[in-house]
């Protein structure tokens, strides 16, 4: 029986696919969020750490913190079924989906603030335009 490489990327591989850094990659290597494999200091990554990989950036681009990618990834490490991991997502959705809500509410709330003081401040700029004239 004839058994294939498995296929192996080098951290400059990585780094050039997902357009980010070295520095980058070893950041999440010291989270514990990624686990190449060493030959002498090279450090050899599998399919594994390449879908974490892009796990991990998806991740921040959602909005979540390493720490709960973090989380989501142990969990998937001891408990494969999917139920868990599932209704832990869902959570963690729901928490990130509150926070963006109440960010946006914020938002508003600052955008009408400005609009009340670009008012006031064209009103006070008219009146003084007018005593000027």
């Amino acid at each position: 029986m004839n058994q294939a490489k498995a296929i192996t990327y080098s951290i400059g591989d990585l780094a050039k696919e997902f357009d980010i850094t070295t520095r980058s990659i070893r950041f999440y290597e010291d989270q514990g969020l990624l686990k190449p494999t060493r030959k002498g200091q090279t450090r050899i990554y599998k399919q594994r750490d390449r879908v974490r990989l892009r796990l991990i950036l998806r991740g921040k681009r959602l909005g979540f913190s390493l720490a709960e990618t973090g989380r989501i990834f142990e969990l998937y490490d001891h408990d494969r079924t999917s139920a868990t991991q599932l209704k832990t997502m869902m959570s963690i959705i729901a928490e990130k989906k509150e926070h963006l809500t109440q960010q946006l509410d914020d938002i508003k709330i600052v955008l009408l603030e400005l609009d009340s003081l670009e008012t006031s401040c064209k009103e006070t700029l008219a009146a003084i335009d007018k005593q000027s004239a």
